[in-house]
């Protein structure tokens, strides 16, 4: 399954434009999105605008790929689980959020072992078809839900100090 999520403030429509056309041309693969504010009818996707967090925790563990925006939450889910992640960046200019700071937040987690960067949405179908053909998905080693007690320990010694 596939499994899109785009946040929950501004419309994404440019993404889900993109993989509701993907879906319309792979009937197989079972999609589904997250598509928060978006007034749009999709049809080829099954489509919530905006679900609990049990049920986005169950959606994101039984997809295969995630497809998103550049947020930081949905990137460390993925990585939290070793998902394979798409991110296409929102752009200001094209209205999807007020500034273009996803540029440089999918710049930085490009480096990561899941995550593929695309620049454009005409790139999502093209970077889907490679990677629900490949025989292993990429994936990262996963990462923890929290932080380690050194680091807990440092950042409260360091508060105790500014104190």
């Amino acid at each position: 399954m596939i499994l899109a999520t785009v946040g929950t403030q501004l419309p994404f429509d440019r993404l889900l434009r993109a993989l509701d056309s993907w879906a319309a041309r792979n009937p197989d693969q079972r999609v589904r999105a997250q598509s928060g504010n978006s007034q749009e009818v999709f049809k080829n996707m099954d489509c919530t605008a905006f679900l609990s967090p049990a049920a986005y925790a169950g959606a994101v563990e039984e997809a295969d790929i995630i497809v998103s925006h550049a947020g930081m939450g949905s990137i460390l889910t993925a990585a939290e689980l070793g998902k394979p992640i798409v991110i296409l960046p929102r752009l200001a200019a094209h209205g999807e959020h007020r500034t273009d700071h996803q540029l440089a937040t999918a710049a930085e987690m490009a480096s990561l072992a899941n995550v593929t960067v695309i620049e454009s949405a005409e790139e999502l179908g093209p970077s889907l078809d490679r990677l629900s053909g490949a025989p292993t998905l990429p994936s990262a080693e996963r990462i923890s839900a929290s932080a380690d007690a050194g680091l807990i320990g440092a950042v409260a010694h360091f508060l105790r100090g500014a104190a």
